[in-house]
């Protein structure tokens, strides 16, 4: 690395370790909060600490929250028969922007990923099925990722769930809306078409 300071060094050696940020971008980024007005520094250094100190996780369904129970377990207007389970606090923000799913959620915490040595117990499917023993859901809906280890970890979850009389679905995987077909992969295509309807 270039001569330029230990300081910013360090910044951008911090930087890289974000998901997403190389070594050159870490190395923009770095540059470019140094450059910043004190109080603009300031402001995102308080803004950091503050999340870190103020978010948790919800005790009932393990999304990030300030609140425990979140906003969505404590909506008195959601479905409570129907329970989504994700992969990913992020996946909630991703199923809310559709603003169709009126129901709860729950938050696994990752994938079973066997080569990596993730099974199931470091996910939480304890806590889910505990949810599930308390009757009140009929219906769960597995969305977790359509790659390899959400498929592995879905098909998990459906034979646990399926002895206890609720019903398991799949959400619908296939080309996206705009998506060409010659660039689609093998398993999209198959989803595709394991998901056609009658027009």
């Amino acid at each position: 690395m270039a001569k330029w300071g230990e300081s910013l060094n360090r910044l951008a050696n911090q930087l890289s370790r974000l998901p997403g940020i190389g070594p050159k971008t870490a190395q923009r980024l770095a540059f470019f909060l140094v450059a910043q007005e004190q109080a603009k520094v300031d402001a995102l250094v308080k803004a950091i600490v503050e999340a870190k100190e103020k978010m948790r996780y919800c005790s009932t369904c393990f999304h990030l929250s300030e609140n425990d129970p979140c906003e969505i377990c404590a909506d008195e207007r959601r479905d409570r028969s129907i329970l989504c389970v994700v992969s990913d606090p992020r996946d909630i923000l991703a199923m809310e922007k559709a603003r169709e799913y009126k129901g709860l959620y729950h938050v696994l915490h990752g994938a079973i990923i066997p080569s990596e040595g993730i099974g199931p117990d470091r996910l939480k499917i304890k806590e889910l099925i505990s949810r599930l023993d308390e009757g009140e859901i009929s219906e769960v809906i597995l969305a977790t990722n359509p790659n390899l280890e959400g498929e592995t970890t879905a098909m998990y979850l459906a034979r646990l769930i399926k002895p206890m009389q609720v019903k398991v679905t799949r959400i619908a995987h296939g080309l996206p809306v705009g998506g060409d077909l010659e660039y689609a992969d093998e398993i999209t295509l198959m989803r595709s078409l394991e998901g056609r309807r009658e027009v």
